[in-house]
């Protein structure tokens, strides 16, 4: 194994080059690949009545993942979005439905208001910078889908789909033990899975 300074450095390194790709593929797709997403999701991913669907809600230039919500709200899933616990720990979810009202989170980003009822996805829309044909992801650092993702599937089975542009596909994504494989990544043009390691 590498030494984790090195890794560290690696990543940061690909995540200022995964920005610039993120914000030249929005630049090129625009506003609508997040209904194009929509489209391809309705048909690949299993929403359904009683099914909890967590997604996020999107911020600068990451592909929009409210058009993908809205649908499988809309064929009878539970929709959710992450809250920050506390630094260190898995992502808990609330309910949330396109149109509840949120509030002001860390990191720039919004979360339900605490009233909304905790939920625990089934299916997780996960955010990236960059991902790889292995299914790992590129973050943002903090490291709190890795977490997640591994606390939830020590609870049961769930489905982790990364929501991202094809030109965000890498070579390679550094990781260690603990960064967590995506199930399958969802882009405007395709749905892929990833095999098991």
């Amino acid at each position: 194994m590498s030494d984790p300074s090195d890794l560290v450095a690696e990543k940061a390194a690909m995540r200022r080059q995964a920005f610039q790709r993120r914000e030249e593929a929005f630049r090129r797709h625009g506003p609508e690949a997040g209904k194009a997403v929509a489209a391809l999701a309705a048909m690949r991913l299993p929403f359904r009545q009683g099914l909890a669907v967590s997604a996020y809600l999107a911020m600068r230039d990451e592909l929009d993942p409210g058009p993908l919500l809205a649908a499988a709200v809309a064929r009878g899933a539970t929709g959710a979005l992450p809250t920050v616990v506390k630094k260190g720990q898995p992502l808990r979810f609330r309910r949330w439905m396109p149109g509840d009202p949120t509030r002001p989170a860390g990191f720039g980003t919004r979360e339900p208001i605490e009233i909304a009822p905790e939920v625990e996805p089934d299916l997780l829309i996960v955010p990236l910078l960059a991902f790889d044909a292995s299914g790992y992801r590129l973050g943002y650092g903090g490291g709190f889908y890795d977490r997640t993702l591994e606390w939830l599937r020590g609870r049961k089975a769930i489905l982790a789909v990364g929501l991202a542009y094809a030109e965000q596909e890498v070579e390679n994504v550094p990781h260690d033990e603990h960064d967590q494989r995506l199930d399958a990544i969802l882009t405007p043009s395709g749905f892929r899975r990833f095999g098991a390691t």
